[in-house]
């Protein structure tokens, strides 16, 4: 699933999180079809300190409900951080935590990057050509975000945008 934060009701982004929901979804769908479901449970609404400290929060736990909200079958959720693995073990949400790459999302994120701002860099070699495709459909983001300071916050293994972290 992936993950959405939300300020009255409006998607934020950041440099560590470029693409909406709807794109991440289809990037998704593009590798796995439909033997994946992708739900928008995963939500965090503004002002999201208040799902912290972890497992303390009653926020953070009704988060967790709505994250299941739907699931009937076998689901799993994915991460390459291993502190957010931990994370979503202790809230029993059956984490894969993948095996970091010699060349991680973020390294090509970071090329992707270059290239909009007039560099040089084969980021699509790294990237599955249905994901390339959703990208180049959708470069006037990256273009946005190439040149930006990147606006997050991590916590217990986790990037949070800045802006919504204090206030709806």
């Amino acid at each position: 699933m992936p993950v959405r934060f939300l300020k009255q009701e409006n998607e934020v982004n950041s440099r560590s999180f470029p693409f909406n929901f709807e794109t991440r979804k289809k990037m998704l769908e593009s590798i796995f079809g439909n033997s994946i479901t992708v739900s928008l449970n995963y939500s965090f609404q503004a002002p999201f300190k208040k799902y912290f400290p972890p497992l303390i929060s009653p926020k953070s736990w009704s988060l967790r409900k709505q994250i299941l909200q739907g699931i009937e079958s076998d689901y799993f959720t994915y991460t390459g951080d291993k502190a957010e693995g931990l994370m979503l073990k202790l809230y029993r949400l059956n984490p894969k935590i993948g095996v970091r790459k010699s060349v991680s999302a973020t390294d090509v994120k970071n090329k992707m990057y270059e290239v909009a701002k007039g560099n040089e860099s084969e980021w699509e070699k790294y990237m599955p050509e249905g994901i390339v495709k959703i990208i180049n459909e959708n470069w006037e983001t990256v273009r946005k975000f190439a040149s930006t300071e990147d606006m997050t916050i991590r916590i217990a293994g986790m990037k949070f945008p800045k802006e919504g972290y204090d206030s709806k």
